[in-house]
């Protein structure tokens, strides 16, 4: 069992910058492979970016590469997902999940319904 908690969102105007943060408890974080997803109103779930236990392997989503980039710190069980120059259409509730991997290299996938652990989410909402 792995716990997730999210901080980290906020309102900011386009243009602006957050960093989400997903804090982890439980088993070894780095046996985990870790994904970023968000959800606006009236929208599907959609996948953002995932990352490897090891941190080594990364993948964001097409449209938003350059602007978005996820990291993890395994010493602070701690995952983050850095987000610039920010567009009122990125406004959504961001939620990390987790699923864990034999392979400490191996990325999750784009699929929500490969991860077995969900935190709250955070709202992040973006200003035109």
């Amino acid at each position: 069992q792995v716990q997730l908690v999210e901080s980290g969102g906020g309102l900011v105007q386009a243009g602006g910058s957050l960093r989400l943060s997903c804090a982890a408890s439980g088993r070894t974080f780095s046996n985990y492979a870790m994904g970023w997803f968000r959800q606006a109103p009236g929208k599907e779930r959609e996948f953002v970016a995932a990352i490897s236990g090891n941190g080594g392997s990364t993948y964001v989503a097409d449209p938003l590469k350059g602007r978005f980039t996820i990291s993890r710190d395994n010493a602070q069980n701690t995952v983050y997902l850095q987000m610039n120059s920010l567009k009122p259409e990125d406004t959504a509730v961001y939620y990390c999940a987790a699923t864990q991997r034999l392979r400490r290299s191996v990325l999750a996938g784009t699929n929500r319904n490969e991860y077995n652990y969900w935190g709250q989410g955070t709202q992040v909402t973006v200003s035109s």
